[in-house]
């Protein structure tokens, strides 16, 4: 016969409603916005059901992480529910890596396939009777049709800022897995004070990643409508400073539960959870690295 251990029905809630009207509204907002702004339309009205959607999911997940938190202290939770968290999280990376895979897959069929086609290489180098006499290289400065898409005067190079960018979130990588065998060894002084470097050297990647973006659009002429490049540059490049962004305020949040008294040396998986979440961010960034800027 099953028990708490292996089945488990949660109580009634009405968070997952708030979070599919708050999504809903999101959506939609996102959705005007960029087609109004196509059709040369105000976007005033669109932007304000953006940030309507944006509270109502922030006021969610404060309240639904809250709730959890609250039961997790109580003692509510058993081990089926710690699994069926682990489940979940390791889902939602899933999903997470299925993300950059769309965004790194287009970037190698540009580089590999099109670029060359365009450029009179491969199965279908007819193409370049399109643009003739244009040549294929990768970074794409000089675009098929300068007169569509004006391409960059430069590119970032991979040895200043990028290369700063990547010994940065290395190391945070170190510290927070410093901080996770602290918090087993039940150390939470030290446990706080490895969480705040993790948490500033994640700060510090992020100003030097707006800084690097700065310089891109006011020196470089590098931006979103510089061509293929730059949309690839900046989709891959942005996408990945928001999740670091939101794996900031994940790793914030375990320091605040922590100098609360938050986890137990055998009970933290919410700590874990945000841990694990970070090493999944510095694996994107190596894989930016090496085929974004290096490569």
């Amino acid at each position: 016969m099953a028990d708490h251990q292996t089945y488990y029905v949660p109580e009634q809630s009405k968070w997952p409603i708030i979070a599919t009207v708050g999504l809903g509204v999101t959506l939609y907002g996102a959705a005007s916005i960029m087609v109004n702004g196509n059709q040369g339309e105000s976007t005033t009205g669109s932007w304000v059901m953006f940030w309507i959607g944006a509270l109502i999911m922030a006021y969610m997940l404060f309240g639904w992480f809250g709730s959890v938190i609250r039961e997790s202290r109580a003692g509510l939770y058993s081990d089926q529910m710690d699994r069926s968290f682990r489940w979940g999280m390791s889902w939602f990376i899933f999903s997470e890596v299925m993300f950059f895979a769309a965004f790194f897959g287009a970037l190698f069929y540009v580089r590999v396939f099109v670029v060359p086609w365009l450029g009179g290489e491969g199965d279908k180098g007819s193409s370049n009777m399109l643009w003739e006499g244009f040549q294929a290289s990768w970074p794409l400065v000089n675009n098929p049709d300068p007169q569509a898409y004006q391409g960059p005067s430069e590119v970032v190079g991979p040895w200043g800022l990028p290369l700063l960018n990547t010994i940065l979130l290395v190391t945070s990588s170190f510290t927070v897995t410093i901080a996770h065998h602290a918090l087993k060894a039940g150390d939470r002084a030290k446990v706080k004070l490895w969480m705040a470097l993790t948490i500033a050297l994640a700060v510090v990647f992020l100003f030097v990643q707006g800084y690097e973006y700065a310089h891109a659009y006011n020196d470089l002429d590098l931006t979103l409508q510089s061509g293929i490049y730059g949309s690839t540059f900046f989709m891959l490049t942005g996408f990945h400073g928001a999740h670091v962004l939101l794996g900031t305020i994940m790793l914030t949040i375990m320091l605040i539960r922590i100098s609360k008294g938050h986890f137990t040396a055998d009970n933290h998986f919410g700590f874990e959870a945000a841990a694990w979440y970070w090493h999944f961010v510095d694996v994107v960034w190596l894989g930016l690295f090496v085929f974004v800027y290096v490569l």
